[in-house]
């Protein structure tokens, strides 16, 4: 039978904090496996107990989060991957979903690098801060309403 662990040595083995183990409970996307009540009162909710593969499941979940999926893409993928009637095709297409996404976010950095470059090239060093193009084109955005 394999050690349960406490909230704090799951957190400790996983390399997060104790805080980070409590969120992923709140979205569902992690569970303890049973409580034990403290000896000292009855009314005390108890402890939280996890099985040890819960360090792998936390581990999956920071590997996907910094492949750029979202705690509900995460959640979905962890129950293609306990589920025996799931294809490896349906996680290809999750990826490449997630590829055009992050695509479209390196376009979008592009453009916002290329207009970065244009403002700073653009500014001519003077002492007065009201003719700088940078400020100037800040101004112009935020009257517009324009969100960049």
């Amino acid at each position: 039978m394999s050690q349960m662990l406490t909230i704090g040595q799951l957190a400790s083995r996983a390399g997060v904090d104790v805080q980070t183990v409590l969120y992923y409970e709140r979205r569902n996307i992690l569970s303890a496996t049973g409580r034990k009540k403290p000896d000292f009162t009855i009314d005390h909710p108890g402890f939280r107990f996890y099985a040890e593969d819960a360090v792998d499941k936390i581990r999956f979940i920071k590997n996907a989060q910094q492949l750029g999926f979202t705690l509900q893409e995460i959640s979905g993928l962890l129950k293609l991957k306990v589920s025996h009637k799931s294809h490896c095709g349906v996680v290809k297409k999750k990826a490449e979903a997630k590829l055009k996404e992050v695509h479209e976010k390196l376009l979008g950095l592009k453009a916002l690098e290329n207009a970065l470059f244009e403002l700073i090239s653009a500014c001519r060093r003077k002492t007065r801060t009201d003719p700088c193009p940078i400020l100037k084109s800040l101004e112009i955005h935020m009257r517009s309403g324009r969100k960049k």
